[in-house]
């Protein structure tokens, strides 16, 4: 096979397999093409004058060597990911937590014939739509499953986004993965990857059932309120006053598994503050973002998305993150008397708002203490200030971002509707936050409203607080993955420190499957 890159093709043209075959066509000069595959696609917008798709393909042709000397042609690179095997479980593998992180662990384990069991804290994903409409249209947080806890993870109440820096071999696996159970196959060569909320619903869900198929256990409403480790090692775990022996425990757990961080601190496990960000959901017109980012090519393309980074001059960062293109931002707490945001997005992306996470970086120096949860107290009140300026009914309070810069409460919206839900109160977000975070808020506003040019518009609306988009905390672990002073103890995924993301958490969670299959007892 030849890889063919930097293919261009306007964006008022349809794409098509004969289109592309044609372009190869011309491209090497060469009339029988038996095979051609989009193997990379992505939008070049950095001239809003001429918009175009960048592509890259795969083609079948005979005597491929004498093509190799042809501009942007090479040969194709076929790398493929084999699940290593162990057949000689003593005891069946736990791991705690089914997000992204547990369920590519579970999946690779019962591949590998360890029949894995899985506890997770929240409800399957039937029973955990029902718990977070019940608390989106009737203030009713049920604590036990919602945004954050359930079956898929926070993940599967979000965007799907699927993007990610880290290079390796396994995130090729996962998103075959992810359209082997029912994900959109473009998903394998788009640039920026998603699935939508609506498609990962049935992904987890068939996930799920190939373990179980596997030989593995799923136990839902099954929080893990003890390890009982001996002599440095783990020994069982409780659940629901019952005790599971076990020799190796993957710790998928979420970041926002606090009580589960309070336990293990208090056992002993080495932990240590880490750095992460905070902030609010900001919101646009979903037109005015299509418009800033493709200028007059905007009809012709899916609803546009931006990542901006601006190095503050008061020392600090501040970034966005999990843009979602017409979407909606939701309530996502996971605690009672508390306010926590996150965006959300459909497969389509055809509603009217763009939302995304505005933060500011938080140094460990800003906890205000030694104490290793000392971020996690932090996060936690700002979310109860939150849930206090927003009336105490888990409204959350929101605030247009021309009366922030103007520092005056908003009284009402302007020409962009919030969406959050369950719904919202019009105030002066300055008092959730420390003085730190809002004036970052005000520089970080001036500064990528440079980049796209209506981000800080008077009518763009912030809502409080994002607090949850990284974990507090790391667990460490060695080269092995394994804890370092609890031997069979792996820290995986997100919550322990160790991803940022569905896909870098997924793909975390088959490394930690791989060790366990290596050096499980």
């Amino acid at each position: 096979m030849l890889k063919i890159s930097n293919i261009k093709i306007s964006v008022r043209e349809k794409i098509s397999d004969e289109l592309i075959i044609n372009k190869v066509k011309r491209i090497l000069r060469c009339q029988n093409i038996k095979y051609v595959k989009i193997v990379k696609k992505s939008v070049d917008a950095r001239e809003k004058t001429d918009v175009f798709y960048n592509l890259a393909v795969e083609a079948s042709v005979d005597n491929e060597d004498r093509y190799l000397r042809i501009k942007n042609v090479s040969k194709a690179k076929k790398t493929e990911y084999i699940i290593p095997q162990k057949s000689n479980f003593e005891k069946r593998p736990v791991i705690i937590g089914f997000g992204p992180a547990g369920m590519l662990a579970g999946l690779t384990l019962a591949r590998a014939g360890a029949r894995p069991v899985i506890f997770e804290r929240g409800y399957d994903v039937e029973e955990r739509q029902k718990a977070i409409n019940g608390f989106w249209y009737g203030r009713k947080l049920d604590t036990k499953s919602n945004v954050q806890f359930g079956e898929g993870g926070a993940g599967t109440f979000s965007d799907g986004k699927l993007t990610t820096g880290i290079k390796d071999i396994r995130c090729r696996y996962v998103l075959e993965e992810f359209v082997k159970f029912g994900g959109p196959e473009e998903i394998l060569y788009e640039a920026k990857p998603h699935i939508g909320t609506d498609k990962l619903v049935n992904i987890v869900k068939n996930i799920r059932e190939e373990i179980i198929s596997l030989g593995g256990e799923i136990h839902f409403d099954s929080r893990v309120s003890d390890i009982v480790i001996e002599n440095g090692k783990v020994k069982s775990v409780a659940v629901n006053n019952r005790e599971y022996d076990c020799d190796n425990v993957i710790m998928a757990i979420g970041h926002s598994a606090r009580d589960t961080f309070e336990m293990l601190y208090k056992k002993g496990v080495d932990m240590i503050q880490k750095p992460f960000a905070m902030g609010v959901r900001i919101e646009h017109s979903q037109e005015m973002i299509n418009k800033a980012q493709y200028g007059e090519f905007a009809k012709y393309l899916p609803a546009a998305d931006y990542k901006l980074v601006a190095h503050l001059s008061n020392g600090r960062s501040a970034y966005t993150f999990c843009m979602c293109p017409g979407g909606v931002v939701v309530g996502a707490a996971s605690e009672s008397e508390s306010v926590v945001t996150n965006g959300m997005s459909y497969y389509k992306r055809n509603l009217e708002n763009a939302n995304s996470a505005l933060l500011i970086g938080i140094n460990t120096e800003d906890f205000g203490s030694d104490y290793v949860l000392a971020g996690v107290e932090m996060q936690r009140s700002l979310e109860k200030k939150a849930y206090i300026a927003g009336g105490s009914n888990y409204n959350a309070p929101v605030q247009k971002v021309g009366d922030f810069l103007n520092k005056k409460a908003s009284v009402g919206a302007g020409s962009v509707m919030p969406s959050y839900k369950p719904g919202v109160t019009y105030t002066d977000i300055r008092n959730v936050f420390p003085e730190f975070m809002n004036e970052s808020f005000e520089l970080a506003l001036r500064e990528m409203d440079k980049k796209i040019k209506g981000f800080a518009c008077d009518d763009a609306v912030m809502t409080a607080v994002e607090s949850r988009s990284s974990s507090p905390v790391r667990i460490t672990r060695g080269e092995n993955f394994m804890s370092t002073n609890v031997e069979g103890l792996y820290p995986c995924g997100e919550g322990c420190g160790y991803a940022g993301g569905i896909m870098s958490a997924a793909v975390d969670g088959v490394k930690c499957a791989e060790a366990v299959i290596r050096g499980g007892n």
